[in-house]
């Protein structure tokens, strides 16, 4: 399973990407306007500060609501960096989100479908082309659903059908969903950086370097 970090603060981003984990990036309009700054001059940044990633997100705006106001904006997206090979389209799951899906993907470039809550709409955003879906599983936890299960199914729909969407296990809260979702057969998870600083660490981890510490500092003494 490969790790997206789901975030606009560029200094989290430079960090994940210097460890040498990060496969991607994934933003939206709410995490944009925490940093503010221009969206547009955002995303832009983020495309220079990870050139290696094979995708970062760029999000149509909540009052972009017919197909054709999507991509409208999409198109003015993708000329931020000049046509970014790693620039992905995220759009909302509706049936004008799933048309511009369809429209953007027939012309080449990348989509990722969110807002997922159901196996039926995973289906319908991967017959629409989605190079991505995106079901929040921490969204589904919030009201005594199990959104892991939730993957779980639609990893399984996905290869009775021999379909090429790849699922982002997104709002992802903690360690424990990391591990769960990967079990369940996502392909990737996006996460806040303070996830992946809880994955790296282990009490038993500091304790064993302590102890290297203190042995070597002996060895030397001698």
């Amino acid at each position: 399973m490969k790790f997206f970090i789901d975030t606009a603060n560029l200094v989290d981003i430079k960090k994940a990407y210097k460890v040498g984990i990060l496969s991607g990036v994934t933003t939206n309009p709410s995490l944009v306007a925490k940093e503010g700054v221009k969206f547009e001059d955002r995303i832009a940044e983020i495309l220079q500060a990870v050139p290696e990633v094979e995708s970062v997100s760029a999000e149509v705006t909540p009052d972009a609501l017919t197909a054709e106001e999507m991509i409208a904006q999409a198109d003015e997206l993708i000329k931020i960096n000049g046509w970014d090979k790693n620039i992905t389209i995220k759009l909302p799951m509706t049936l004008d989100g799933l048309e511009a899906c369809r429209y953007l993907t027939k012309k080449g470039v990348k989509t990722n479908v969110t807002l997922i809550f159901t196996v039926n709409q995973a289906l319908l955003a991967a017959r629409a082309g989605a190079t991505y879906v995106s079901p929040f599983l921490g969204r589904l936890d919030d009201i005594s659903e199990d959104g892991v299960l939730l993957v779980t199914k639609i990893a399984e729909l996905f290869r009775i059908h021999n379909l090429d969407a790849q699922i982002i296990a997104a709002s992802v809260r903690h360690p424990d969903h990391v591990t769960r979702v990967a079990m369940a057969g996502a392909h990737i998870a996006t996460v806040p950086f303070q996830v992946i600083e809880q994955l790296a660490k282990h009490p038993l981890t500091d304790q064993g370097m302590e102890k290297f510490a203190a042995d070597w500092k002996k060895s030397v003494q001698q």
